[in-house]
């Protein structure tokens, strides 16, 4: 069979009655429900593929293909209206096996239609002649393995709960309990969530894993592992032993990465290799079922994103000291992008800090960079205020959303970035459309139409694309509360500060660069919503249109 272009695709479900569970009050049964929820979760994955209709023969046998919506069924495959079918399993389709056979292997085929049984792993498509004429025959006549159908069955169900947000898993998290009202939700654990964020706050504030490992054994709070045990449960690891289980760099590491403590369930990290072996294979990132907002996050978004950016580079505390040092992970030279290094000299009772550049510092091809910490503090102190006041002297900004009932639609009409991108993009348009023309007049050879119609379309769409991340920016701008949230809040503070701290410095700069003669050059965190903030204060002051609340 030759792959389409583009699928319709008919979702056929059946229950018989000799299945169906007595359920007062409902009305379809759970398992028609749990077939729907498993292909319409296929189907979004394609990319070539959409819902034409559902066909639903909730209590008829599979035996008798004389099925109300089974009929209709063919009626819009007949009518070219469907050209793929997809049922849960083979017996969704029928069980009678002689009539199965024949709709598979000659009346599908016959009217181009794809057919896909999810759990059977048959796709028409792709299949084979002995897949097609031997293993369907006889996988509708005996049904295969039953062991390796249930097995397959409880893999597909597992996978639709977790594509749904369902915690599936026997223990939660660190941090996480179950829900007393839903055992398949999370729910903060009041106690282990106060210990992440006090994690996540020490890690921000410099001080590196193993010293907060240090930190938490030394004020006696229990390990995952304990406190699972002191909460009654029987968890196990291969790593167990009858020594009390301890803090570790690796726990509170596992710990800084997790992306459960920002509200994504994170699960089926691991599969088995097949239903006759036990061993489970760690399966790669990409293929991990992750849902955002499956419960309540206990750390800022923000606060982890920052974290993950620390743990990228090296954070050593000095000799005797418990955490690095405030610009640990920030300070960078300008010139070679090597981290500064931190430099202490003692003379005289006297006590000097500076930075150099750890490339000039091994006998590297850069200079010095030096300069004192008390030089970069006031530096950096002064430029975070400047570069901040920009921002905070369009706080307008923050008052025309509020008072405004503003669509993103309206606001991306007025950026003066997208309206170029669509100009240039309009141009490449016109500049296709009129290649046939000169192709026929001969103005262009067949050639060069087929050449330059192949670049102008690819960079129609790279236009397309550069739009939509414009137009990305603008809704984070305004849906993710940087203009009127904890960010501007902090930015507010900041500008009261007399000294710098570590946890300000943080929250609002993502990197320092030092160059020759005491140049510094701060990257600010969001610096594109920023500029965008900045954008859209200037079309609230000049458009007429966002003068009020009403619309033109």
């Amino acid at each position: 069979m030759e792959a389409k272009e583009y699928y319709y695709a008919a979702m056929y479900l059946r229950l018989s009655r000799e299945e169906k569970e007595p359920e007062s009050g409902k009305t379809e049964s759970n398992s028609i429900r749990s077939q729907r929820d498993m292909i319409r979760s296929y189907i979004r994955k394609q990319d070539n593929m959409e819902i034409y209709d559902i066909y639903v023969d909730d209590g008829f046998s599979g035996t008798d293909f004389d099925r109300p919506e089974f009929r209709r069924m063919m009626e819009d495959i007949e009518a070219g209206n469907v050209n793929c079918v997809i049922v849960k399993d083979l017996s969704r389709l029928g069980r009678d096996y002689i009539e199965a056979g024949r709709l598979i292997q000659k009346t599908f085929p016959a009217f181009s239609v794809r057919f896909i049984a999810l759990t059977d792993y048959f796709d028409s498509l792709t299949a084979d002649r002995n897949e097609t004429a031997l293993v369907v025959p006889v996988k509708n006549f005996v049904n295969d393995s039953y062991a390796r159908d249930i097995s397959n069955k409880v893999r597909s169900h597992q996978k639709v709960k977790r594509e749904k947000g369902d915690f599936i898993g026997a223990f939660t998290v660190f941090g996480y309990k179950k829900s007393g009202n839903n055992k398949n939700r999370l729910v903060p654990d009041e106690y282990a969530a106060s210990v992440v964020k006090k994690i996540f706050a020490w890690k921000i504030d410099g001080y590196s894993s193993l010293a907060i490992a240090g930190l938490l054994n030394g004020m006696g709070i229990p390990s995952p592992m304990e406190y699972k045990k002191m909460q009654g449960e029987r968890f196990q690891t291969g790593f167990a032993t009858r020594i009390k289980a301890k803090w570790s760099a690796v726990a509170v590491n596992r710990i800084l990465t997790n992306e459960s403590y920002i509200g994504t369930l994170v699960q089926g990290k691991e599969e088995k290799i097949n239903y006759k072996v036990k061993k489970s294979v760690k399966k790669p990132e990409g293929e991990w079922a992750k849902v955002q907002g499956a419960h309540e996050a206990v750390i800022a978004k923000e606060d982890f994103s920052i974290v993950q950016e620390l743990l990228r580079v090296d954070i050593r505390a000095g000799n005797g000291d418990k955490k690095a040092h405030m610009y640990a992970g920030l300070l960078l030279c300008g010139d070679c992008m090597e981290p500064m290094i931190r430099r202490v000299n003692r003379y005289k009772g006297k006590e000097t800090v500076s930075f150099i550049c750890s490339t000039k510092n091994r006998n590297g091809a850069c200079s010095r960079h030096t300069i004192a910490e008390k030089d970069l503090n006031y530096l950096i102190l002064i430029g975070l205020r400047q570069q901040i006041s920009l921002f905070l002297n369009k706080d307008r900004v923050k008052d025309g959303v509020e008072r405004m009932e503003i669509h993103f639609e309206e606001v991306a009409a007025f950026d003066k970035e997208i309206g170029k991108l669509r100009m240039e993009q309009d141009r490449y348009f016109s500049l296709r459309a009129g290649l046939y023309e000169d192709w026929k007049k001969g103005v262009i050879t067949e050639e060069d139409f087929k050449n330059f119609k192949e670049i102008y379309g690819k960079r129609y769409w790279e236009l397309q694309q550069d739009i939509e991340k414009q137009e990305k920016t603008i809704k984070k701008l305004f849906q993710s509360g940087v203009v009127a949230g904890r960010n501007l809040e902090r930015m507010k503070n900041a500008m009261q500060i007399t000294e710098l701290d570590r946890a300000t410095l943080v929250s609002l700069v993502k990197r320092v660069l030092v160059y020759e003669d005491k140049r510094v050059y701060l990257e600010l965190r969001h610096k594109e919503l920023f500029s965008k903030a900045l954008m859209m204060a200037e079309c609230i002051e000049t458009e007429p249109h966002f003068s009020g609340r009403e619309t033109i």
